[in-house]
């Protein structure tokens, strides 16, 4: 052990009573301000990270990462649909990163009660639609097995869509279509209520089956309103949504141009409110390191100065200004790593217990989510600790300059 470690060891475990020792309380101060410093950078990591997963993956779960759009309208100004045959399919899917391609079909339509009705869009799906996301979001009722052969009959219905008609999970529900000539009627059966909090989605879909709506619409059987690819890693979707365009050249059999569309683009307006929440946590983060390290600083300056007579000593016995800044350093450097260590058990401790009971709840009309959302992203968690321990110790590097003021001679008498 070298000379400048022994004694920032001995001075770091000094345990004399506080009456004797002034610089205790700021010693404890300084480290109590470091570890409330790394707990609240990690909740709110954590948390910002859990929220924008949620709300990306509830919107996702809408709208896929990228679908394929009709550009084109008919003479009633009405989109028209692109021909989703297996051939585009598999043009589709040799795009390397793509994970799935799934065709959806929609149709505006009223769901009426005797005392209720409600303008939605009808969602058609077949069973090559992933429908995991709503199975998770099921409240009540079962999935239905829907079909792109035959009508099932049955509708998914939100929450909140279920509670303003006063339906429930096996009622029959009459719902109307504008025709060409006429309305045409539907009579559906709700297999299920889901609920996923994002109001904009939750009180304007219904799903049901793809063949019901391509009838509805009097569509062919390879007729879609378009396709929703899933692809292997969100942060490609802007990259793969590009990768695409090809979709773009020429028109089909029919006259339609396609469009390729990420779900950035589609729901812009919600990842750019969660764009705005790195913002949020990175002038949290910023000022939670620089409180970090005014506090230990502080405790710094504190010891430096109960301690300017063993300074004096060390520098008359032949320590170099450089041995005895190394001595502050070091002390410094553990004051900062026990409140590291301290400040990343309470708040990963605090992440994890909100993580498994949701002891802290939301207004999901508010939040959409109904607790507060933990995410665990180890690589970052390193690189907050690393970054608060290398700004600490620049911070402490330039603070210890302090000792290089002042004669040995006075320094040993000083009161």
């Amino acid at each position: 052990m070298n000379f400048e470690l022994f004694i920032a060891k001995r001075i770091y475990a000094d345990k004399a009573e506080d009456g004797e020792r002034f610089s205790r309380p700021a010693i404890r101060i300084a480290m109590l301000g470091v570890a409330i410093g790394v707990a609240v950078m990690l909740v709110s990591l954590a948390v910002v990270l859990g929220f924008k997963h949620e709300v990306s993956e509830k919107v996702v779960g809408f709208g896929s990462h990228i679908q394929v759009l009709s550009l084109t309208q008919d003479q009633n100004y009405e989109i028209m649909p692109i021909l989703t045959n297996d051939t585009l399919i598999r043009k589709v899917k040799q795009v390397k990163g793509i994970q799935r391609v799934q065709r959806f079909a929609t149709k505006i339509g009223i769901l009426k009660t005797e005392e209720n009705f409600r303008g939605l869009t009808f969602k058609g799906v077949g069973e090559d639609y992933d429908l995991s996301f709503f199975q998770r979001c099921l409240v009540d009722g079962e999935m239905p097995k829907f079909s792109a052969k035959k009508a099932s009959n049955e509708i998914l219905l939100s929450q909140k869509v279920a509670g303003d008609l006063g339906v429930k999970t096996g009622d029959k529900i009459f719902a109307y279509f504008m025709g060409e000539e006429a309305m045409r009627a539907r009579r559906f059966k709700v297999a299920g209520i889901f609920a996923t909090n994002m109001n904009d989605y939750d009180k304007n879909y219904v799903i049901t089956d793809i063949y019901t709506v391509r009838k509805l619409n009097n569509w062919e059987e390879e007729m879609s309103s378009g396709l929703e690819v899933t692809v292997n890693d969100f942060d490609r979707v802007e990259e793969l949504t590009q990768k695409l365009q090809f979709i773009h050249q020429g028109t089909d059999r029919n006259g339609v141009t396609y469009g390729v569309f990420s779900i950035k683009d589609i729901a812009s307006h919600t990842f750019a409110w969660l764009a705005v929440l790195d913002m949020n946590v990175l002038m949290i983060l910023v000022l939670m390191i620089l409180v970090s390290a005014f506090t230990v600083v502080s405790g710094l300056l504190i010891i430096m100065l109960e301690r300017i007579n063993m300074i004096g000593t060390l520098k008359v016995l032949g320590a170099t200004n450089v041995s005895v800044r190394r001595i502050f350093i070091q002390f410094s450097i553990m004051l900062v790593g026990q409140g590291m260590l301290w400040g990343n058990v309470v708040g990963l401790l605090l992440c994890w217990l909100q993580q498994q009971f949701h002891f802290i709840s939301l207004d999901a009309s508010v939040y959409y989510i109904d607790s507060v959302p933990i995410q665990f992203n180890w690589l970052l968690i390193l690189a907050i600790n690393a970054i608060t321990l290398l700004v600490s110790t620049l911070v402490i590097w330039g603070s210890s300059h302090l000792i290089s003021i002042g004669k040995p001679s006075q320094t040993i008498r000083y009161e």
